[in-house]
């Protein structure tokens, strides 16, 4: 494009983080909610990490299957062996926000505001 260091994507690569991920995008889970659940694994070994997060509930199981996911992606996409992995990074970050109205007495209307959040976990080998 005009006015583009014809460098740029050459430099860009070369910078380009090859750290194992997997990321949910526009999760319904609010990124407070999120976090309880990551601050519980981060840092840990993928093994250990999959024992905390096999409840039942729905915010573990989805968790559950992002790390799952990620572990594929170590294995598969960078040769890494699964004993070494350990949760590196985990974070939240803020998605949209449905707004939806809740009728009230006397004709009033109340707001409710449906938070959503983007997932993501990165693996790294020890």
């Amino acid at each position: 494009a005009k006015g583009q260091d014809p460098n740029t994507r050459e430099e860009r690569n070369e910078q380009k983080d090859t750290r194992p991920s997997a990321k949910i995008s526009y999760a319904r889970v609010s990124v407070q909610k999120a976090c309880y659940v990551l601050d519980a694994i981060r840092g840990k070994d993928v093994q250990t990490a999959l024992g905390i997060l096999a409840y039942n509930q729905d915010m573990f199981k989805r968790n559950r299957e992002l790390l799952k996911s990620a572990i594929a992606n170590a294995e598969n996409n960078n040769g890494m062996n699964v004993e070494n992995l350990y949760i590196e990074e985990c974070y939240a970050n803020k998605g949209p926000t449905m707004k939806r109205i809740r009728p009230r007495a006397q004709g009033r209307a109340y707001r409710i505001e449906k938070r959503m959040s983007h997932i993501t976990i990165v693996l790294n080998e020890r």
